[in-house]
């Protein structure tokens, strides 16, 4: 892993704010505008005036990350945000509840150095867009700071960094957060200057793989490389040089990866017959029960399975799932059509999902992007017209849904060390991290 460092942090002021929940946020990417909303009513200092400044009545442009730096900037001069006087790891606690069992994933954040993508030993799994990768360069610039942190993992099988870090923790006063799905999120700074030294040698020759932030880590490199040519060259310790991320371990038994499910529009409407014709030598096929909620015993079958060939298709048609275990003949039909890709990617069920049975297969390529949707009961919803997923006003139905598999971490780890990208949304590592609890300083 390229140099990991201690970084003093600029954090909110819970004297001045009261609670620490309410001023945080999840990630950007995932708020939606009721949330958006939600969260400017609930505290005038909230993160997401910085994070998502809304378009106000007038604008014409950039106007949102200009008013993002003056909250920053009128934040910090009246305490509400204020600077840490030395160095820290900060050992941060995600508590959650999954599948009726209680989770603490644990972690930590720092500053790293950063790597252009394929450079180095930093390795990125999914693809990038333009047009996030400038807004969030828009808001760093104006902000001059980190405002969310990366998610970073890294090999680990003992625990070893995290263990260390947890000990120092003894004694520490932590800050506590709830966010708006309940999981509790907790932060300790560690300052001891052995202990934060032994981290940053113990985190030497390990490689990072981003598990989540793959925009803001480019934007953090193209930020870097307009102060280059703005100022002709930088120390080689200029905070600019590295990012605020998120290193959990990959052995950590709190690291869980949820699955992605998909509703789409656009596709033909098939039949539950006319699927498995269509599916042919590549699957094995079975159906279920003709109604649509069978998909959760649909979905219970494929996690006992716990195989990437399993995929759960509903036919609209005749409202009946299909139940497709891949074949070998599957697997050569995936050389055939991505013979670029390595066999971990071609073996991927979203990868036979897309490209095998809906691009090639179903014949429906360039279908719109679809919904995506992570429990079983989203899926059902959708279907129906109901809840979060209920089409809007003018929407046209789902004409398919399916279940597929998620990544795992070894499947992260094998196609990021092929220099590869997965195909978009092939895992959700839940839960999301908070913005608000840490700002990492750019000048």
């Amino acid at each position: 892993m390229p140099q990991t460092a201690p970084f003093a942090a600029l954090r909110y002021n819970t004297n001045h704010v009261g609670s620490l929940s309410d001023v945080v946020a999840p990630p950007y990417d995932v708020i939606d505008p009721e949330l958006q909303d939600q969260l400017y009513k609930q505290h005038p200092a909230n993160v997401i005036r910085v994070i998502l400044n809304r378009a106000e009545p007038g604008d014409e442009g950039d106007e949102k990350y200009q008013r993002a730096a003056k909250f920053v900037e009128q934040w910090r001069s009246e305490g509400v945000l204020v600077p840490e006087s030395e160095p820290a790891y900060y050992v941060y606690h995600q508590r959650f509840a999954h599948d009726g069992k209680e989770i603490n994933r644990r972690g930590f954040m720092g500053r790293v150095r950063l790597q252009p993508f394929g450079t180095g030993n930093i390795y990125p799994h999914e693809e990038t867009h333009p047009k996030a990768k400038v807004d969030r360069l828009k808001l760093t610039t104006a902000t001059r700071q980190n405002n969310s942190q990366i998610f970073g993992l890294y090999p680990d099988p003992e625990n070893e960094v995290i263990s260390l870090l947890d000990r120092a923790t003894e004694g520490v006063t932590p800050v506590e957060a709830t966010d708006h799905l309940g999981v509790q999120h907790i932060l300790w700074p560690v300052t001891d200057e052995a202990v934060t030294a032994e981290v940053t040698r113990l985190m030497e020759d390990r490689p990072m793989f981003v598990a989540d932030g793959h925009h803001r880590y480019e934007t953090a490199c193209n930020y870097r490389q307009a102060i280059l040519d703005e100022q002709g060259g930088i120390d080689a310790n200029h905070p600019a040089n590295f990012v605020m991320t998120m290193l959990v371990g990959m052995s950590d038994p709190g690291m869980i990866v949820l699955p992605t499910h998909r509703l789409l529009r656009g596709t033909p409407k098939f039949t539950s017959a006319e699927i498995i014709e269509k599916l042919g030598d590549e699957f094995h096929c079975e159906t279920a029960a003709n109604e649509l909620d069978a998909a959760s015993a649909v979905w219970s079958q494929m996690e006992a399975a716990d195989e990437q060939g399993w995929i759960g298709l509903y036919a609209t048609e005749d409202e009946t799932w299909v139940l497709a275990k891949a074949t070998s003949a599957a697997a050569e039909r995936m050389k055939e059509l991505a013979p670029e890709r390595s066999d971990d990617w071609q073996g991927l069920g979203v990868s036979l999902l897309h490209r095998l049975v809906i691009d090639e297969l179903l014949g429906a390529k360039g279908h719109p992007k679809p919904t995506y949707v992570h429990e079983v009961r989203e899926v059902v919803e959708g279907i129906r017209g109901l809840g979060s997923q209920a089409e809007s006003d003018g929407d046209e139905p789902y004409s398919l849904a399916a279940l597929v598999m998620p990544a795992k971490l070894e499947h992260v780890e094998a196609i990021s060390l092929h220099k590869e990208r997965m195909p978009a949304k092939s895992t959700y590592f839940y839960p999301k991290l908070l913005s608000g609890l840490t700002f990492n300083p750019l000048a």
